[in-house]
């Protein structure tokens, strides 16, 4: 009986005070939309996962190829921020969610891609597609090679806003992949980040519809998406310390469920998991011997990039070794493999990276003896 009344004040106590316990394992993580998946956007690596593959409308979380595309064309020069496009009656003519584009009027680019990340504005994507591809329709096919070129299995566009169209699918993952792509345009970050701002000089106001911008510590963006038969959707970023996280919700009932889904994803994301950097062994091999060459060795290097994603608390656990040969024969070319470094934290295998020849080493020749000999006679 004591103990019984002992657990009843705890309850009670938590319930009252708001005090959360902490808990392991994804199965203690509940996520009420349909689909849902939780990733780490450097690595790539998936955390949560419910249903990810599964095929389903994603409304205007749609528009993160959009902008990926757009942010493609500025950075190979193809157009500019400062660009000026003009509506045609196809984008003014584009409905749901807008800026109430005319036909003629004109804006430039850095305002259209404002208008997209922030007020979801339909009108402005199929502005922006004309103007980078001639066409919505040529756009629209260069999304879904673009969708193919990453690996995005279960995606079809037929637009480039999101309104709901027959056959125009997607998955969590699939979602997850393209918002790493678009996360890679860093410059998208100054446009997803922006609460409230205005176009057509101060005439038109606009708020971001993702609200977890003045809830969230360290959300970055990304985008959201509504309509009636993808329900409530978004990809959210949010970035602590060195590990930047990508939480999509897709199919919620409601506005409310859709951010707490994604905040639940996150939270578990950085409460469980931290992204480490390993450095190169210091008793590596510097040298490798050379046969038959114009030098007797050649310097060796290994580049180790970006970060492994491990549970909190297995740091300490990463162990490397390295395999190196004990002689090449020449020629040695630059970037050449003598060797690789294997990293492990426990019995898991994190990476495998390659030990390479740093220079360039010619096969031994009469000209080349020659010189060296006769260097040496001048030096005497």
């Amino acid at each position: 009986m004591y103990k019984k009344i002992i657990s009843c004040i705890l309850v009670l106590y938590l319930a009252v005070y708001g005090i959360s316990l902490s808990v392991s394992g994804e199965e203690k993580l509940e996520v009420s939309a349909p689909s849902a998946l939780l990733m780490e956007q450097e690595t790539g690596r998936v955390i949560f996962a419910k249903n990810a593959h599964e095929k389903r409308a994603c409304a205007s979380v749609t528009k993160i190829m959009t902008l990926c595309l757009i942010f493609e064309a500025l950075e190979s020069g193809k157009i500019s921020y400062d660009s000026i496009v003009t509506a045609s009656p196809f984008a003014a003519a584009a409905g749901g969610s807008d800026i109430w584009l005319v036909e003629g009027e004109q804006m430039t680019v850095r305002d259209l891609i404002k208008a997209i990340a922030v007020a979801s504005a339909n009108d402005a994507s199929v502005a922006m597609a004309e103007f980078v591809s001639g066409s919505e329709q040529s756009f629209v096919k260069s999304m879904n090679e673009k969708a193919k070129q990453l690996g995005m299995k279960d995606t079809v566009f037929k637009n480039c806003n999101g309104l709901d169209e027959d056959g125009h699918l997607t998955s969590a993952y699939d979602v997850a992949l393209m918002s790493r792509e678009l996360m890679k345009h860093e410059d998208v970050f100054e446009f997803t980040s922006i609460w409230l701002d205005y176009l057509r000089d101060g005439a038109t106001q606009i708020v971001n519809t993702n609200k977890l911008l003045q809830s969230y510590d360290g959300i970055t963006g990304l985008k959201t998406g509504t309509t009636s038969i993808a329900g409530c959707c978004i990809s959210a970023t949010a970035k602590r310390d060195d590990m930047h996280l990508i939480a999509v919700v897709l199919g919620a009932d409601n506005t409310t469920d859709r951010f707490n889904d994604a905040a639940a994803l996150l939270n578990y994301g950085f409460a469980n998991y931290s992204a480490v950097s390993v450095q190169i062994p210091e008793d590596i091999v510097q040298f490798v011997d050379v046969s038959n060459g114009m030098k007797s060795t050649v310097s060796v290097k290994a580049e180790i990039d970006g970060k492994f994603l491990l549970e909190k608390g297995s740091e300490s656990d990463i162990t490397s070794q390295y395999k190196i040969k004990e002689d090449i024969e020449a020629p040695v070319i630059t970037g050449m493999e003598v060797g690789r470094i294997l990293y492990k934290c426990g019995d898991t295998v994190l990476g495998e990276y390659p030990i390479c020849a740093a220079e360039e080493i010619e096969k031994i020749n009469f000209k080349g003896v020659f010189l060296i000999l006769l260097n040496a006679f001048l030096t005497m």
